[in-house]
């Protein structure tokens, strides 16, 4: 499932997001949802998360519990 949609994105879930820094090269860090940071309800590039680590990015892929 793909995360343009702020309402597929709930804190606790697994997702894969891509950094600021990793916008060109595209490589993806996998991680929990901690908090929604785009207040609008889609996004083109991605919602915009804070992960249980820290780190920000947006959604690309949200994850199944056996991927």
């Amino acid at each position: 499932m793909e995360g343009n949609f702020r309402k597929n994105i709930a804190p606790g879930l697994l997702v894969k997001i891509v950094q600021k820094q990793d916008q060109r090269n595209g490589e993806l860090t996998v991680g929990v949802v901690q908090d929604i940071l785009t207040k609008s309800p889609q996004h083109p590039h991605g919602i915009k998360v804070r992960l249980d680590t820290g780190e920000v990015g947006r959604v690309k892929i949200i994850m199944d519990e056996d991927e």
